[in-house]
């Protein structure tokens, strides 16, 4: 009797997606290197999803970056809404594990998400779904007490433009992680913004997140 077929789940060849671009970049992305990376055959890679724009199509409407159920299990965890902001800001490093991975990942930024007119959509949506999240967590925070009253909105957008450019600075730097890089710009920016009683230093944020 034949072994039975080994079966894979969408979510593991999604997952996969991210780290081939990350590995090898938008413009030497391939079926075969996702088929590899997961195990399975090209063959069978392409008779699930048909071809390679397809499955970045897919990817995109699988929800990558969505912030969604990560926030839920912060929540659940008894984070602070404050340490969530931290996190999910702080969550892009897992970007760049190294430089060369994160440019990979920014050229597909670049390449895809903004030049493909069926991916962007997908990009925008998720951009202003995650926006939003921002937006309603740094509002809980200041219910909170843990953050002074303020433009939330323009907040939002300063964290997200922050991430990038930060990353793209370390990037160019290279100065310990991409995370602790990060998380010292990201503090600066939050402490500003924190009542005289949580103190205006990273420590109070760091031990806010804990």
């Amino acid at each position: 009797m034949s072994p039975r077929p080994r079966s894979f789940e969408d979510a593991d060849i999604l997952a996969a997606v991210g780290r081939v671009i990350g590995r090898h970049g938008p413009a030497r992305f391939t079926l075969a290197l996702v088929a590899r990376e997961v195990g399975m055959s090209p063959a069978t890679l392409v008779q699930r999803f048909g071809s390679k724009r397809k499955l970045l199509v897919t990817a995109m409407r699988g929800g990558a970056g969505d912030w969604g159920g990560y926030i839920a299990e912060l929540k659940a965890a008894g984070k602070s809404p404050l340490s969530i902001v931290r996190e999910l800001v702080l969550c892009l490093a897992g970007m760049a594990p190294t430089a060369r991975e994160f440019g990979n990942h920014l050229a597909a930024l670049l390449l895809l998400d903004l030049a493909d007119p069926a991916v962007y959509p997908l990009t925008r949506d998720m951009a202003r779904k995650n926006q939003l999240a921002l937006v309603t967590l740094l509002r809980e925070a200041e219910a909170a007490g843990e953050l002074l009253p303020g433009d939330h909105e323009a907040t939002a957008r300063l964290l997200n433009a922050l991430a990038v450019g930060s990353l793209l600075q370390w990037a160019i730097h290279r100065e310990g992680t991409a995370r602790d890089w990060l998380a010292r710009d990201l503090d600066r920016v939050l402490a500003s913004s924190l009542p005289p009683s949580q103190g205006q230093g990273s420590d109070t944020l760091e031990r806010g997140s804990d």
